[in-house]
């Protein structure tokens, strides 16, 4: 009978220091994407009680008559934005919002109120409490946390598609959002697009995303430049600490929205563009370059200039507002009794 091996001995196994070292550091490089991720965001006041998104359906078009014309006060096209992480508050006007006047998302939808009347435009603005609390910060940051801000602005997102869609069911959709507004536009969006969302996909005629940290390329349409890696919460899926949830990909991506959805990213932006095989230790040597590579030049604030992301010469918020312009020129103009 052979004799077990002591500790110490030449025949025990020990990790390489190749090995250890390699492990540190794909660990070291996590954790500093997830600070990265925290740091984009700062203190704020403290998030109101919210209430629970409403997981009903709205019935399918083939299945539900529509009328043939709607309240003289329905909009043709209803535009709703949702804004990043600190450019909103859940007390916000959402037809005149304040809250911050340097949000993104108003530099997409202040043009367009400008250039439509009312009759033909609604931009509503979605208000929420739009933070993201350190989980690892001591003492506490007093900011909500991120699964509570992101299900805010998905419930009163939800709960204005289903009044809309209620009393205006001719009126069409564009659905928009920025970073956390784009994960929650672009969560609702696959709801919509694969029959579980709160008004028929026929009723939406775009959907426009910037920086959605659920990104997976091919998983839409695209212009600009097309990283290869993934969304945040694609590469660290099921990461959860303390109300900081990633979710990971979205089941049946955006379904039958896929060909009317736009994601835009920008190649040095950590949000949306991660490398896919982060968590891969045999592919460290091509982790590690491309995660330092989108550290050093985080992007992810500079989508109104032509920094990082650029179609043509135009900014993301430029082209967005022409895509969003050109669908509201095209879209029906329904009876009004």
């Amino acid at each position: 009978m052979s004799r077990p091996t002591q500790p110490g001995r030449p025949g025990r196994r020990r990790p390489s220091a190749l090995a250890m070292g390699v492990g540190i550091i794909a660990l070291v490089a996590i954790v500093l994407v997830i600070i990265l991720v925290i740091s984009l965001l700062s203190s704020g006041p403290s998030a109101p009680p919210i209430t629970s998104p409403s997981s009903s359906a709205a019935p399918s078009s083939s299945a539900v008559a529509k009328p043939a014309s709607q309240p003289a006060d329905c909009p043709d096209v209803l535009m709703i934005a949702i804004p990043g992480t600190w450019e909103s508050k859940s007390t916000d006007d959402p037809i005149h919002p304040k809250a911050n006047p340097n949000s993104l998302m108003l530099k997409v939808t202040a043009p367009l109120q400008n250039a439509f009347p009312g009759a033909r435009l609604e931009a509503w603005t979605t208000p929420y409490i739009a933070q993201l609390s350190n989980p690892i910060a001591i003492p506490p940051d007093g900011q909500a946390s991120y699964t509570t801000s992101r299900e805010q602005g998905d419930s009163r997102t939800r709960a204005e598609l289903t009044t809309m869609y209620a009393r205006c069911p001719l009126t069409s959709v564009i659905l928009t959002g920025f970073s956390q507004g784009a994960a929650i536009a672009g969560d609702i969006a696959s709801d919509i697009g694969n029959g579980k969302g709160p008004i028929p996909a026929d009723n939406v005629i775009g959907v426009g995303l910037i920086s959605d940290s659920r990104r997976e390329p091919g998983y839409s349409n695209t212009v600009g430049p097309d990283p290869t890696g993934v969304g945040v919460e694609v590469a660290f899926n099921g990461l959860d600490i303390d109300g900081l949830t990633l979710r990971g990909q979205r089941p049946g991506g955006f379904g039958t929205l896929k060909g009317r959805t736009w994601s835009l990213c920008g190649s040095h932006d950590p949000i949306c563009n991660e490398p896919a095989d982060v968590f891969d230790v045999n592919a460290i040597a091509t982790t590690m370059p491309k995660l330092q590579s989108v550290l050093t030049g985080n992007s992810h604030a500079l989508y109104a200039t032509t920094q990082d992301w650029s179609y043509k010469g135009e900014s993301a918020v430029v082209w967005m507002g022409h895509w969003a312009s050109g669908l509201i020129n095209a879209a029906p103009r329904p009876k009004h009794s």
